[in-house]
Parts: structure tokens; sequence; C-alpha cells
């Protein structure tokens, strides 16, 4: 599989439960972890310029660059549910296929 078509699967695999599990992670554990305000903002800008790209492969380096280092390589804190566990595993997997 190319680059190309391994990111268009991530994408297809996660995208769509991420928008719906970020919001939610967000609101419940974003007291306790502030730090996923900003994962929350940095997922709404790669959604963004995902959807803006289509077919294309957007420039998703800073964010995920970003990502990496809020996230702190996406080490799941050890006091979250599993939907926050969720969000990290899926957000690692796309940028994984990005980088690939």
């Amino acid at each position: 599989m190319n680059d190309k078509a391994a990111f268009a699967e991530a994408k297809k695999a996660h995208l769509e439960t991420l928008k719906q599990y970020v919001p939610v992670v967000d609101r419940v554990h974003g007291g306790s972890h502030p730090e996923f305000h900003e994962v929350r903002s940095l997922f709404e800008t790669l959604a963004k310029k995902m959807k803006t790209a289509g077919a294309d492969r957007p420039d998703l380096d800073a964010e995920f660059s970003r990502l990496r280092e809020v996230t702190d390589g996406y080490t799941v804190p050890e006091d979250v549910c599993e939907s926050y566990e969720a969000v990290y595993t899926m957000l690692a997997d796309l940028d994984k296929a990005y980088r690939a």
C-alpha cells in the first residue's frame, strides 16, 4: 500500500469517530487535562484541512508535530476513560499513516 493509500485508509477508519469522540472527551476531561483543549483545536484544524483537500494529501506536518508534543507522543494519562484512550490511539494511527 502506498503512502497516500495508507493515509486515506486511516482517515476513512477514524475521522468520523474522532469527530464524535473529541468534543465529548474535551468536555469530560478538559477540566483535569487542560492540554486536551489544544488537542481538540488541533484535531479540528486537521479535520478542516482534510475536508478541504478532498482526495489530495493536505499539509498536516505542523499539526501532527504539535499533537505529538502536546500528548507526549500520544501517551494516555492513567486517570482517563476508554474514549480518551481511543482518541489518542486513532490520532496516533492517523499520524503514523501520514508520515509513512
